[in-house]
């Protein structure tokens, strides 16, 4: 099922939340074929909807899902906003939340989704995952920031399934810590850490300023194939699980 990046639509996310981010926009990604589908909300690294990002809702579109990404900057760009989408991420409370939601409402309403949405993120994305769990039927979290305390996110959780880098010293533990915290829960996951991968190791190419790769380069930042292959073998099979056999 081919799906590519120029087959994506950029749209307007219509709500009548209130207090969602003005002019609310995103990038839709739709399967080939007459529908319905299973919908997944795709939250964004913190460098906001480039390129990598698209390719991963492309991804997800040719894997048979609908899939859409809000743009969690869509107030004014990431230099203006990714302080307070960092702070809601942090405190658990804030506009994104409201984003999130309205993205997933705009899904259920469509006609071509079959009823079940499920959230996969990415990075920050991945963090907002983590925090939103209680709001979907299954959640991907691809080395996701995580929050203080765990435990409590995880307290109405869907099932889970993760991915981290083991050569990633920002989430140094990640794993373990998500694995005791559902399996606590008893909550159904599919939890991996990849030895050779770091920290965004599912993107095709580094991305973010070019100032700041070098320094990213250092911190094993980058693409590993071989570990995104695994993972996005992992992420459907589990998502089908939940999604399409559901409906």
């Amino acid at each position: 099922m081919a799906v590519s990046v120029t087959d994506l639509v950029d749209v307007s996310i219509e709500t009548p939340i209130e207090g969602v981010s003005p002019g609310l926009r995103g990038v839709l990604g739709v399967p080939e074929g007459p529908g319905p589908f299973p919908a997944v909300v795709v939250l964004h690294e913190i460098f906001g909807v480039d390129d990598e990002m698209r390719k991963q809702v492309a991804h997800l579109a040719s894997l048979g899902y609908l899939a859409l990404m809000p743009d969690l900057f869509s107030a004014g760009g990431m230099m203006k906003c990714i302080r307070s989408t960092m702070k809601a991420l942090r405190s658990g409370t804030g506009r994104t939340y409201l984003d999130i939601e309205a993205a997933r409402q705009w899904l259920l309403a469509r006609d071509d989704a079959s009823g079940g949405v499920g959230v996969i993120g990415f990075c920050m994305g991945g963090g907002f995952a983590i925090m939103t769990v209680d709001r979907f039927d299954v959640a991907a979290v691809n080395y996701g920031i995580l929050p203080e305390d765990l435990d409590d996110a995880f307290a109405d959780s869907c099932p889970v399934v993760g991915s981290y880098g083991a050569k990633d010293p920002t989430l140094k533990g990640a794993t373990a810590k998500i694995e005791l915290a559902l399996t606590k829960r008893g909550i159904d996951h599919d939890l991996k850490e990849y030895p050779e991968a770091g920290h965004v190791f599912m993107n095709e190419r580094l991305n973010g300023p070019l100032w700041l790769r070098p320094i990213v380069r250092v911190l094993n930042f980058g693409p590993h194939p071989e570990s995104a292959a695994d993972a996005w073998t992992r992420i459907d099979t589990f998502f089908r699980r939940y999604l399409v056999t559901k409906n």
